[in-house]
């Protein structure tokens, strides 16, 4: 669509019904006018191999098949296909012009219902999950299936779609996506497809392969009276043909995410109470992957339209390199035992930031010295203290208390068989040892992460710290040389010491940690 065009639909005067204002909103393949109380979605004339609009006549079609598909579990707000004139007074949704193009009109939701809103604003709950389940459910057990849609289950088919993404991925390596990233996960997809075919055989003749939905997301779902799931792909059968499982694969995807993973946990065992599809559990790491690795991609590609502003590129770029980290972070956690982390360093040395990125890529549970030391004293997470170096809350006894619930909230995810890292100063070799015979007793890896970095980086960041009101540790420069003057170094002796250099950035800090542990 011509750039005139497209500011001339964002005139109030282009549009049959009264409204105020029009926002423009853009995806790689279309373009949204939201109006008061519609949205008008406009196909960009674009061509991924994948898909294709470059003819009026596809994208009419396409069009319709967009609102004959979603009619299925939203059906109150796809209204129909409209045309865009080309009228006198310029382009518009009405008048009798030349048409020039076709949009999807839909009914505006509320935004302020949007799942991903809602999961940002710490607004989901556990029936939220429930409800979204059971819809997806019963969706899923009532869509059509046949020996065509079967196909798109097999390794074939599987392994079509891989190699495309491989194929259109290559275009981002080093942008978006790092070399050594995309070997990995590529030898992984290869060897879980010829190792496990068995599996993907049964799911054929379970009768799991099904006309989907295809892009199952936070953003595609709207959670009002009614649990409204919109914008399927309508584009292409092969990416709605499939596993029922691929198709929940990337809801439970983004809420990892979102580092939701309880209400996935929720949403999975409600779906699968409902469905009785307990096989799904066997394949859905390996389209978690999937899910991922394609997010990566479709956010990768807006760095290549010339109507994006460089800013929401910079964003996107943003976005795809955590999502193709999380695909890698999916294959490189069937590696990895439950194992006990500990962080080990100074104040501002960049443990936290290591242990929260490190458990959002290898699937952790993470728990925070400062968050447990700050509910123990009964005080709001975010409020500063103070306290001089040894005083107040971090007296002698309340350390004790502090590690003691540390060490008891690890012991509990170990014996549900999940990592957990501890995000702690660990200045003492006697707090460490305690953590490690817990290992010990349960006869698991334990590792030492310590934080390296330079004086003159701790002091700057303690000082910016100290304008952050997000930022909960208490750590000041003036209490630094006290906690480095009774630091004591950890040793082999203790166990398996792997050294990070947190002045770099922190993903750079976490591949090293990676490679120190021989998972990459």
């Amino acid at each position: 669509m011509e750039q005139r065009v497209i500011s001339e639909l964002q005139r109030t005067s282009a549009y049959p019904e009264p409204t105020s204002s029009i926002q423009l909103l853009q995806t790689h393949i279309s373009l949204l006018f939201v109006t008061d109380t519609f949205v008008y979605k406009v196909k960009k004339p674009v061509d991924f191999g994948f898909l294709d609009f470059t003819t009026l006549d596809r994208r009419r079609f396409y069009c319709d098949e967009e609102v004959r598909l979603n009619r299925r579990l939203c059906p109150e707000t796809y209204l129909g296909v409209v045309e865009v004139r080309e009228t006198d007074k310029g382009a518009a949704f009405y008048g009798e012009g030349r048409i020039i193009d076709y949009a999807v009109k839909m009914k505006r939701l509320p935004a302020e219902r949007m799942l991903d809103r809602l999961l940002r604003e710490n607004k989901v709950d556990a029936e939220d999950m429930r409800r979204i389940a059971l819809i997806i459910a019963e969706f899923h057990q009532n869509a059509e299936r046949g020996k065509e849609i079967d196909h798109f289950g097999s390794i074939e088919a599987i392994r079509q779609n891989w190699e495309e993404n491989f194929h259109q991925a290559v275009e981002f390596v080093t942008i978006s996506l790092a070399k050594q990233d995309l070997m990995v996960i590529r030898e992984w997809v290869d060897s879980f497809l010829s190792d496990h075919a068995d599996l993907f055989t049964d799911r054929v003749a379970g009768g799991f392969i099904r006309d989907c939905d295809g892009d199952i997301h936070p953003e595609n779902i709207c959670l009002t009276d009614h649990v409204c799931i919109f914008d399927c792909i309508e584009f292409n059968n092969r990416f709605r043909y499939g596993d029922t499982a691929a198709d929940i694969a990337f809801l439970l995807m983004e809420l990892d995410y979102n580092d939701r993973s309880l209400l996935a946990d929720i949403f999975l065992n409600a779906y699968i109470d409902t469905t009785g599809d307990r096989g799904a559990r066997r394949v859905l790491d390996f389209y978690k992957v999937y899910r991922a690795f394609v997010r990566g991609k479709v956010e990768s590609f807006k760095l290549s339209d010339p109507q994006i502003p460089a800013k929401k590129k910079e964003e996107a770029r943003k976005k795809a390199v955590r999502y193709f980290r999380l695909a890698r972070g999916y294959v490189l956690r069937q590696k990895l035992p439950p194992t006990l982390f500990i962080t080990c360093g100074l104040m501002g040395s960049g443990k936290s930031a290591l242990a929260r990125e490190l458990a959002f890529e290898l699937g952790m549970a993470r728990v925070s010295s400062d968050e447990i030391r700050k509910e123990i004293a009964g005080i709001p997470p975010d409020e500063h203290r103070g306290d001089n170096y040894g005083e107040g809350i971090y007296v002698r006894s309340f350390n004790e208390a502090t590690y003691g619930a540390l060490l008891a909230r690890s012991e509990k995810h170990l014996l549900e068989e999940r990592c957990i890292i501890v995000d702690a100063t660990f200045r003492s070799r006697s707090d460490r040892l305690e953590f490690r015979g817990l290992t010990s007793r349960h006869t698991i890896p334990f590792i030492i992460i310590r934080t390296d970095c330079p004086e003159r980086v701790i002091k700057q960041r303690l000082e910016e710290r100290i304008k952050n009101t997000e930022e909960i540790s208490d750590g000041r420069w003036e209490l630094f040389h006290r906690q480095r003057d009774e630091f004591e170094p950890p040793d082999e002796s203790e166990g398996r010491v792997v050294v990070a250099d947190c002045s770099r950035p922190v993903m750079d800090a976490v591949d090293e940690v990676l490679k120190g542990m021989g998972l990459l």
